[in-house]
């Protein structure tokens, strides 16, 4: 991602955030000692943390801007 905007650069922090939880609930850090099912699973919260993050902000900018047209006569 080149030059990401303020709010993917709070999804990725959540993302990491997500994967980060995920680690620590299986008490392992060495990527390569996964097993499929718990790098799919590590891949899953990462990108559901991510997009759920970037979702819930633009729906909070969709009705900011929302808001602000209620004040524009045109």
């Amino acid at each position: 991602m080149i030059d990401p905007s303020p709010n993917e650069k709070a999804a990725m922090e959540h993302g990491g955030q997500m994967g980060g939880e995920y680690l620590d609930s299986l008490g392992k850090t060495d990527l390569a000692s996964f097993t499929v099912e718990e790098w799919t699973t590590f891949i899953e919260c990462v990108v559901t943390g991510y997009c759920d993050c970037l979702r819930e902000l633009a729906s909070t900018d969709r009705n900011r801007l929302d808001a602000m047209k209620q004040g524009v006569p045109f």
